[in-house]
């Protein structure tokens, strides 16, 4: 089995090759569809699951409140909060999923996401995507049907952009001719970038182009084939494994024998079958999920403790 690159501490510690961990969606809070969510205990939550050993923190980046979208996340910018969030932390991970790139120039993006990185001591994981959201292009001025275009060019500006005095030429962003700079660099040698679905991007390209991939929930079999895809395409243009992970809502029922019932790219469960369909994603071979409890409408204190009590020991959950 091949290893994963090493690029930073939140990536080498959230990616292991043959292993499963698991982070938490922000913000952690149950809350309506269409309605901003509650953030009044989001810091005390956020320490909370640090403590508990979970690896890895998720927010999300949603520039605007689109009623037909249904959720505007944690309503907060998600590089201010994450900059803030790495004051209040010491070792988790801390990730966004993900920036719609071609919805900001991406000097800015890897001003930012270095920023966090330093900060941090290299906890900035980078996850990335074109963005679905047709109503948020042309409230900026943008062409929403040339965006895989835009993305392909703003991941390359990303990568140029831990070089010194990079040089390269775009079409929408400008470019950087040897005589300028962009500061700070990652912490380490580049920016951990995974790219989230498709992104209007052929697989091969993420692969190529990719630390990692990042993708929806799947039941375990054809999660085995899209990883089975992913892993040999990555094995065409790289030395080394590149990871697989996914998000997955939850909603934990207070019976542990509680069987299944389908919610939105969830379950509601006891904790007995989530083991078991857990076990069945590590099997086939993703290594992170990011578990989103905003349907869970009981104690979120409580969930996450029995999280950590009952799940977390069965999987991925090596020294801080």
């Amino acid at each position: 089995m091949k290893a994963f690159e090493s690029i930073n501490k939140g990536f080498n510690t959230v990616f292991v090759a043959g292993e499963m961990s698991i982070g938490i969606v922000v913000p952690i809070d149950d809350y309506a569809v269409g309605a901003p969510p509650n953030m009044s205990a989001h810091l005390e939550r956020v320490q909370l699951v640090e403590e508990l050993g979970f690896k890895a923190l998720w927010t999300r980046d949603i520039p605007f409140n689109v009623p037909a979208f249904g959720d505007v996340g944690q309503t907060y910018d998600p590089f201010t909060y994450l900059g803030f969030l790495a004051g209040q932390t010491s070792q988790i991970a801390l990730g966004v999923s993900s920036i719609a790139l071609p919805l900001h120039h991406p000097v800015h993006v890897a001003k930012s996401a270095a920023t966090i990185d330093r900060l941090s001591g290299g906890r900035m994981i980078l996850g990335l995507a074109s963005g679905d959201r047709p109503d948020e292009y042309p409230a900026m001025g943008l062409d929403f049907e040339s965006r895989g275009e835009q993305f392909r060019e703003a991941v390359a500006y990303l990568r140029a952009a831990q070089e010194s005095f990079p040089r390269l030429e775009t079409s929408h962003y400008g470019s950087l001719n040897g005589r300028v700079d962009v500061l700070p660099k990652a912490h380490g040698h580049k920016l951990p970038i995974l790219i989230t679905g498709h992104s209007r991007q052929s697989l091969e390209w993420n692969a190529e182009y990719g630390d990692g991939w990042m993708y929806y929930l799947r039941d375990p079999k054809s999660q085995q084939h899209t990883i089975t895809d992913w892993r040999n395409l990555v094995a065409q243009h790289a030395t080394h494994d590149k990871p697989f992970m996914q998000a997955m809502y939850v909603i934990l029922h207070p019976d542990p024998d509680f069987r299944p019932q389908p919610i939105q790219l969830g379950f509601r469960t006891g904790i007995h079958f989530l083991n078991e369909f857990l076990q069945l994603l590590k099997e086939a071979g993703v290594n992170h999920l990011a578990i989103n409890l905003r349907f869970d409408t009981g104690s979120t204190e409580n969930t996450l403790e029995r999280l950590a009590k009952s799940v977390l020991p069965n999987f991925h959950h090596a020294n801080k």
